[in-house]
């Protein structure tokens, strides 16, 4: 059976990485074993992609809404664009899960030029700046040109007194985040020149898809009890992790949701959190 990509590839249909994903959500392999045995009976060949992981997401939430929404994770991510302000402030935040300081939105003047700084991030007495690449479309690729740009931009800085956390911060270091992928080219490049570099599947053991999932830290977007209007509310209310719906009715209150929609929200962001709640 053959299936086409979102890259528009023509590939074998993989139902054990098909299950592979679906045991990522949590799920258990009985209800599992029921989704890809679904799926499998209903694809056809030159089936999207898309169109398979809608089928698993549909039949994943009659299972259960937290694991839906944590089998959603990059489209979700996705969500906080278009033009990725929001995911700066996400990126923000999870930097500030790991024990940093966290600034968003800068101008930094350079040796020689003006520098608009999505984020800056500070632990110990070691700053660094954050470039967030944001694509709406999981199709681009952060190509060597990328990294060779931040780089320029930091050499413009590093040697400046800035004012970020104190009136006399030096930049040490530099950051690409992108919730794409990058190129092997801008890998190499990027470990070259001793940048630090994060994308969804890179590094291999420590990339954004792990560390969401082990810190908990799932977007407001991965929820599946809210529309999509609601959860462009929050964002802009400055709701942008799920976890910070817990113990916030008044949030969902100003959706003007219904007590008992309430509820179901707050039952799916504390069944989607609580692993973070219990070591909290």
């Amino acid at each position: 059976m053959k299936v086409v990509k979102y890259s528009g590839d023509i590939v074998e249909f993989e139902p054990e990485k098909l299950k592979k994903s679906l045991l990522k959500s949590g799920a258990s392999p009985e209800a599992v074993e029921r989704i890809v045995n679904t799926i499998q009976s209903q694809i056809y060949d030159g089936i999207p992609t898309k169109q398979i992981y809608k089928m698993a997401f549909g039949l994943l939430k009659k299972e259960s809404n937290s694991h839906a929404a944590q089998y959603n994770l990059r489209s979700a991510i996705q969500m906080l664009g278009p033009a990725g302000f929001f995911f700066e402030k996400y990126i923000a935040r999870l930097f500030t899960s790991e024990g940093y300081k966290a600034i968003t939105n800068l101008t930094l003047e350079g040796k020689c030029v003006t520098h608009e700084i999505d984020v800056a991030i500070r632990k110990e007495d070691a700053i660094a700046i954050i470039e967030c690449k944001f694509h709406a479309s999981r199709n681009v690729i952060s190509d060597v040109k990328i990294p060779m740009y931040i780089l320029s931009r930091f050499n413009d800085l590093k040697d400046r007194k800035q004012n970020i956390f104190t009136n006399a911060d030096k930049i040490s270091n530099c950051w690409i985040v992108t919730n794409n992928r990058f190129s092997s080219d801008a890998i190499a490049f990027g470990n070259c020149s001793q940048m630090n570099m994060l994308s969804w599947d890179y590094p291999k053991k420590d990339n954004l898809r792990t560390k969401i999932d082990s810190s908990r830290l799932y977007p407001v977007t991965c929820l599946t009890t809210l529309t999509l209007a609601e959860k462009d509310k929050l964002l802009i209310l400055d709701i942008i992790l799920a976890s910070e719906l817990i113990n916030n009715i008044q949030s969902l209150e100003r959706l003007g949701l219904s007590p008992n929609r309430i509820k179901n929200v707050l039952k799916e962001v504390t069944e989607l959190c609580k692993y973070l709640n219990h070591e909290s």
